[in-house]
């Protein structure tokens, strides 16, 4: 059996890579792990990107059906100046997920949503972050 986590995670990149609107924002530009200079650790990559921060599996059976609650956290970056851009990137990721059936074949997904977003200045002064939670209701096979 495949995590949950993983499944979810293959989906979800698959969905974000295809959808249109956040494509002519970021093309292809969807990371697990940001490109870094090795030495540096500077960020390599292009901006505007988005990129997965981690995600917290709470079990969570329903009815001796075992199962999970799923909370991913994924965040847009831009350098653009001002907010406009980088949510105008959280909303096509919102989108393109928010209450979307991702095809899954080893669990079976009940809901995916939308739990939170905020927009907040990286401390360096020229990058704006959106965060957003999406929350997923699994059944595992």
């Amino acid at each position: 059996m495949i995590d949950a986590s993983y499944e979810l995670q293959i989906a979800i990149v698959a969905r974000l890579k295809g959808f249109a609107d956040l494509v002519s924002l970021i093309a292809d530009r969807v990371y697990d792990e940001v490109p870094r200079d090795k030495a540096t650790k500077q960020v390599t990559a292009d901006f505007p990107y988005v990129a997965f921060d981690g995600d917290q599996v709470l079990p969570n059976d329903f009815d001796c059906i075992p199962g999970s609650e799923i909370y991913f956290d994924m965040s847009a970056w831009s350098r653009a100046v001002g907010s406009a851009e980088v949510k105008k990137i959280a909303n096509a990721v919102r989108l393109a997920l928010h209450e979307y059936e991702l095809p899954l074949t080893e669990n079976a997904l009940l809901s995916f949503e939308l739990y939170k977003r905020d927009v907040v200045r990286d401390p360096d002064g020229k990058t704006s972050r959106a965060r957003l939670t999406f929350r997923a209701v699994v059944e595992h096979d």
